[in-house]
């Protein structure tokens, strides 16, 4: 496996989204489980989840509490950075909300420490803006559970530009990475992901894989993906992954998912190089 950095921190270049073990459509706890451990063992070392990872509001933190089990019940979980988030709320309904409320954080900051069963949480995420809260507020709430020793390094999600900088300004330059949507399908973080690269920032592409079907097939507006799998033999979920590594070294891209042939398959995006024939025809797809 590959390796890239978080602020001081070297991780795999391919993480782990575990969302899809907690929300709608989960597996059960079993498959879970083993997906958690298929990444372990084929040198996954980032995996990211969030407190509103859940499905019924009495289980707030499904997803933490499942990937702290599969890290304790595994030889390699202590060689894992878990990045989690506040600011998101399920309240049960199917909806998601915002809070972003510095005292709704740093409540939810130490709710995921019991149960993340840790002393300071690896990478700690502002979810998304909310536009009751000043942007600020929210981001100096991160700041404080930064000087406080709450959390070893900060980060946000859902960010633009603008954002981007105002979190590195209030965090005194301390901001390691920004998370949010990329994709064949999803492209408009463009913006995002140049400025990270200026910066040394970590990029992290949330849906990664979006635009790229069950089947493993690609929509007409991005056959090119499709065409170089199947010259390369591999799967066009492989060749994405590939090509956001190929985009700069601050990319590391965490793919959902729920079964452990899934991240079997997109961890080994880190052994496909791809030409920069091959990179420049998958941008202009």
């Amino acid at each position: 496996m590959h390796t890239r950095r978080i602020g001081d921190v070297e991780v795999s270049a391919i993480g782990l989204g575990a969302m899809p073990m907690s929300i709608e459509g989960r597996p059960d706890e079993e498959r879970s489980l083993a997906t958690l451990h298929a990444a372990l063992d084929a040198g996954v070392t980032l995996i990211d989840t969030a407190d509103a990872y859940h499905l019924h509001a009495d289980e707030v933190g499904h997803n933490e509490t499942l990937i702290a089990k599969a890290l304790a019940s595994h030889e390699r979980g202590g060689e894992v950075l878990v990045a989690t988030k506040g600011g998101h709320l399920r309240p049960g309904d199917g909806s998601w909300t915002l809070d972003g409320s510095p005292r709704h954080l740093k409540e939810a900051c130490e709710a995921s420490l019991r149960r993340l069963g840790v002393e300071a949480i690896g990478l700690y995420q502002f979810h998304r803006p909310d536009p009751k809260v000043d942007y600020a507020e929210s981001v100096g709430a991160v700041r404080d559970l930064l000087d406080e020793g709450k959390i070893r390094m900060a980060g946000i999600s859902n960010a633009n530009p603008e954002q981007i900088r105002q979190a590195q300004d209030i965090l005194g330059g301390r901001l390691v990475a920004v998370q949010n949507q990329f994709s064949p399908a999803f492209r408009s973080s463009e913006p995002e992901l140049r400025l990270c690269d200026e910066l040394g920032i970590a990029f992290l592409p949330w849906s990664p894989l979006g635009g790229i079907s069950k089947a493993g097939e690609l929509g007409s507006a991005h056959g090119a993906f499709a065409r170089i799998a199947e010259a390369r033999g591999v799967s066009p979920q492989r060749v994405c992954l590939a090509w956001m590594l190929a985009k700069s070294p601050v990319v590391v891209p965490i793919p959902g998912a729920s079964r452990p042939e899934t991240i079997r398959d997109s961890a080994a995006a880190t052994d496909l190089v791809l030409t920069a024939d091959e990179v420049a025809e998958l941008d202009a797809a």
